[in-house]
């Protein structure tokens, strides 16, 4: 009995004592299952949102249905129509998430997709088949609703790349769209 008590009291001191224990192991599973929960009502809450039926179809349509590389064979206008469909992926990142590195994320995809989508000679046609930023942005979305550990360290982690290569982009845009003029008027000008 006496040695009963002294490791008892050894144990708990030690931290051992299974009633301490599996106080611990409770509270954590009940913080789990709250976790879980919270995680589980945000799903829903986006899975009913009429913005993330939008953002689904959107994927869907343009990068499961390759909608996106079939536009762009439409000079210009294509790869603009392409851009204006990533514009609710930017909103429900903004406005409904409220994550600046997430909506780094979502506009270096984007712009990613626009400037392979320019690239002259079908090529960035054929490439578009390989790029699919829609789906992408979606499943960054879902995963940070979702409270995903993985994307937001990820999304968090590439968030000044991300803004270093939105900056570089919007400069290869430039350069090609003056590129595409260029040439636009050499042919222009072969035919006069």
């Amino acid at each position: 009995m006496i040695e009963s008590n002294r490791r008892l009291r050894a144990e708990e001191e030690l931290g051992l004592s299974n009633n301490k224990e599996k106080a611990r192991m409770e509270k954590s599973i009940a913080q789990e299952e709250e976790r879980l929960a919270i995680k589980l009502a945000k799903r829903q809450k986006l899975e009913t949102m009429a913005e993330y039926k939008l953002l689904k179809g959107i994927s869907k349509t343009m990068d499961v249905y390759f909608l996106d590389p079939i536009i762009g064979f439409i000079p210009v206008v294509g790869d603009a129509i392409t851009a204006a469909l990533a514009l609710p992926f930017i909103y429900v990142s903004v406005t409904k998430i409220k994550s600046a590195s997430l909506t780094l994320a979502i506009i270096h995809n984007v712009m990613v997709d626009a400037f392979v989508g320019m690239l002259p000679f079908y090529i960035g046609n054929f490439l578009d088949f390989f790029i699919r930023s829609h789906k992408k942005n979606l499943k960054l979305i879902v995963g940070f609703v979702e409270d995903d550990k993985d994307v937001i360290r990820e999304v968090n982690r590439k968030a000044i790349s991300s803004l270093i290569g939105i900056l570089i982009f919007i400069g290869l845009i430039y350069y090609l769209i003056t590129l595409i003029a260029s040439i636009m008027d050499w042919v222009m000008n072969l035919f006069k």
